[in-house]
């Protein structure tokens, strides 16, 4: 609708931090969310890879900003009080410089790939602290990623400038863009010259050295391109000051300078990975004497000996080690084993060679009492289930079917 038209004062001068305008109309989503249409807003409306601006319309919090329909709705935490019709427009500037610095970083680097390597930029994503490109390249070196962003930075430090332009569609073969544009009738570009051509609808800062600096950061395969992220401006300090940080605190506890990090953590995880070692090796040994303690408890069992035992809160890995070392001290064991655990019991069953137990079977018989769930083969079976009884129960239901079963 024309008469809902708002005009764009952030194409006008992308530095308006405040303004006055009147409101064209107030309304309400099906969900309940307030917005507003003014006649002119230097609020920015979420598009082209660039988040919306946030602020205050007459001190109420401006939370987001869409163009919906041909108009742009600025959704507020409430309805917003008017007087005169008069409205009061305020920026989030640090949001909205920083917006500027990475998207306008991103033309740089974009350009930057292309130029020195010819890999084009096929998405962008400007994050709350990251932003990313896809690159239309399965593979990335590192040397490339240096020298681009050693390129992308010379840009930057020579401040040029950054120029807006619109044109119309018939004067695109005028220029060299850097890809295609999305859009028809009047076009904006976006212009570093002798570098960089490119239809854009973002804001920018109006020269290159305003992006300040430019870091990438890392990079990984996303499907068959190459997702690079990276950070400009400010986010560069804050990366900074973050990782500075990180490498002090490490300096402290692994005692070491910062050149020395490196060797240290690996020295570091060695020794952990030496005592986990030492630890399975101990563990082993007291798990063989605790299996050895078992089996001189064992009862005659028919013609076969029963080794038999309740446990508490046994992790179930350790259940199995007892279990096959306690059925190999003989010929004749038969080995039943139940833990309680988290409110749920469970049961893991061994033969020795000569036990005469499918263990499976056994397993599958006394499984249904307590809704469970678990199998094996001839010589070890597992399973688990609800506490439906007490454990103690639960075996003398296990000893009870394995007694049929050798019958």
């Amino acid at each position: 609708m024309k008469e809902l038209e708002t005009k764009k004062l952030y194409y006008d001068n992308q530095y308006t931090r405040s303004f006055s305008t009147k409101v064209l109309r107030q309304g309400e989503e099906e969900n309940g969310r307030p917005y507003i249409v003014l006649e002119e807003t230097a609020f920015y409306p979420t598009g082209g890879g660039q988040p919306h601006d946030t602020g205050a319309l007459n001190g109420v919090r401006v939370r987001d900003v869409e163009e919906v329909d041909g108009e742009i709705r600025h959704y507020t935490e409430k309805a917003v009080d008017l007087t005169n019709n008069e409205c009061i427009g305020e920026i989030d500037w640090e949001r909205r410089f920083d917006h500027m610095q990475q998207h306008t970083g991103q033309h740089i680097l974009s350009a930057a790939f292309e130029e020195a390597f010819g890999y084009k930029t096929v998405s962008f994503h400007l994050g709350k602290e990251i932003c990313t490109i896809d690159l239309e390249t399965s593979a990335l070196a590192e040397e490339e990623a240096k020298e681009a962003e050693k390129l992308a930075n010379k840009i930057i430090l020579e401040n040029r400038p950054v120029k807006t332009k619109w044109i119309t569609e018939e004067e695109l073969p005028d220029y060299r863009l850097r890809k295609d544009v999305a859009v028809s009738g009047d076009i904006r570009l976006v212009i570093i010259p002798d570098f960089d051509y490119n239809g854009c609808g973002g804001t920018h800062p109006d020269s290159s050295g305003q992006a300040s600096a430019l870091k990438i950061l890392h990079w990984e395969k996303e499907k068959k391109k190459i997702r690079v992220s990276f950070v400009c401006g400010q986010r560069v300090l804050d990366q900074l000051h973050g990782k500075h940080q990180a490498v002090q605190g490490l300096t402290d506890i692994l005692n070491s300078p910062q050149e020395g990090l490196e060797s240290a953590a690996k020295k570091l995880l060695q020794q952990n990975k030496d005592y986990e070692k030492t630890i399975v090796d101990l563990k082993t040994q007291l798990m063989g004497f605790e299996a050895g303690d078992l089996v001189k408890k064992a009862t005659p069992f028919k013609s076969k000996r029963l080794v038999q035992a309740v446990f508490q809160e046994r992790p179930i890995t350790e259940l199995q080690q007892l279990a096959k070392l306690a059925a190999a001290e003989g010929n004749d064991f038969v080995v039943i084993l139940v833990n309680e655990t988290g409110g749920k019991l469970q049961v893991v069953c061994a033969g020795s060679d000569n036990a005469g137990i499918n263990m499976n079977q056994l397993m599958l018989e006394v499984l249904p009492l307590i809704n469970g769930r678990g199998g094996g083969k001839d010589s070890f079976a597992q399973g688990g289930g609800e506490k439906m009884m007490p454990a103690e129960e639960l075996m003398e239901r296990l000893v009870k079917s394995a007694e049929a079963l050798l019958s």
